[in-house]
């Protein structure tokens, strides 16, 4: 999850990833931050986010995204 953070934190550092839940819901990530995102999380945790999976659900929050990569690294 630390390795997560900082990959947000990177992006946005004026934002509290830890706490924030609505990271597409107030549209703080945008599709160039997700290119990016998912750049990262492929090298950091060797696992491919198919688009399908990549939305609000998924990815409003650190959580969320953390434990999709959690589910896809099974």
């Amino acid at each position: 999850m630390e390795a997560l953070l900082n990959m947000l934190q990177a992006l946005h550092p004026e934002v509290d990833f830890e706490t924030c839940d609505t990271l597409m819901d107030d549209e703080i990530l945008d599709s160039d931050d997700l290119e990016v995102l998912l750049a990262g999380i492929s090298r950091e945790y060797d696992v491919q986010i198919p688009e399908e999976e990549v939305n609000e659900e998924n990815f409003n929050s650190a959580e969320t995204i953390y434990d999709l990569i959690e589910s896809l690294s099974e």
